[in-house]
Parts: structure tokens; C-alpha cells; sequence
């Protein structure tokens, strides 16, 4: 009878160990998951060559734009973002990110970022705008993804409609180095 109660034991010991790895390694998995990188995301530019002045509300959609931006990255999950106010403090010599020879990769880099995010939102006319991002390795400048598109309209709505269909269908498309548009 004694060899029973050993095996019995056994056995329970057994499922109570193998219930207890199946239960903590999910735990385990999470634990090691590689954590997502910092992304630097700078406000966007707005660019007019438009032969109106840029109005005040075109300002206000630009930081609106850069708001959202923000806030559809980080519920991604796809990045851990660096913080705006830290951002803004180092940019605040630079005029224009786009033609300031990497300050952004600069910025980034100062705030422990390994990527660097920033878009521009170009005026052609009232009726036609587009809204171009950029993301890039902080060290070398090389574009990780990239996108443009195209609206038509000059409403908050549309600007974030245009935002909503880059996001979703060139950057964070799940492709394995974005659309290169």
C-alpha cells in the first residue's frame, strides 16, 4: 500500500507543479518581452504656400494634430513615448525641424529616445492639404517608416480623418518597414 500513496503524491505534486508553470509563464513571458522603444514625437510643422495667410484655427489644428498624434502612438502599444515638454525645451532654437540638418535625431537622442517622430501638415490652398510623418532611427537618420496623404477640406474633422487614415494604413500598418510614400 505504501508505493500507492508515494505515486499518488507524486502525481499530485506533478499537476500542481505543471498547473503552477502554466499559470506563471505568462507572467514569465510578459516579464522578459522586449519593452517598446522610446519615440521622440515632435509637434507638427504647418507649412502654407498657400497665397492666403495661415490662419489662426490652421494653427490650433497643427497642435490639435500633434495631440492626436501623440495619443494614437502610445494606445498602439507599439511605443513608449518621450515626454512633449522636454521635447519642446530642446527644439525651442530651432526654427524649422525640417531643414534644421538632424536637430531632431539630436533632441531625441538627449532624451534617452532611440526613434525620432515628426510630420508637417502642407497648405497647397484652402481645399488642398497634406499631412506627411516621418519616423527615423535616432542614430543614424534612417527612415523606420514613413507616409503622406492627401485631404481635401480645411476643417478639424478632415485634418484628423487624414491623420486617422495615415496612421492606420502606412505607419502603423504592421508592414515590416512602412510605406515609403
Amino acid at each position: 500500500m505504501r508505493p500507492f500513496l508515494s505515486l499518488r503524491l507524486l502525481r499530485r505534486r506533478a499537476t500542481l507543479l505543471g498547473l503552477g508553470i502554466a499559470f506563471l509563464s505568462p507572467l514569465t513571458r510578459r516579464a522578459n518581452a522586449a519593452e517598446p522603444p522610446l519615440l521622440a514625437v515632435f509637434d507638427f510643422l504647418f507649412v502654407d504656400t498657400s497665397p492666403a495667410p495661415p490662419s489662426k484655427e490652421e494653427i490650433a489644428r497643427a497642435r490639435m494634430l500633434s495631440n492626436e498624434l501623440r495619443a494614437r502612438l502610445a494606445a498602439s502599444g507599439l511605443y513608449r513615448l518621450a515626454d512633449p515638454t522636454v521635447l519642446r525645451a530642446k527644439m525651442a532654437d530651432q526654427a524649422d525641424i525640417l531643414h534644421c540638418n538632424g536637430c531632431e535625431r539630436d533632441a531625441a537622442q538627449a532624451v534617452g529616445a532611440t526613434l525620432a517622430c515628426y510630420g508637417w501638415v502642407q497648405k497647397v490652398s484652402n481645399l488642398i492639404l497634406n499631412i506627411n510623418l516621418v519616423i527615423e532611427d535616432a542614430k543614424t537618420g534612417k527612415i523606420v517608416r514613413s507616409g503622406s496623404v492627401d485631404i481635401r477640406g480645411n476643417s478639424d474633422e478632415m485634418w484628423r480623418r487624414g491623420l486617422r487614415f495615415l496612421l492606420e494604413d502606412r505607419i502603423l500598418d504592421g508592414s515590416p518597414t512602412g510605406s515609403q510614400h
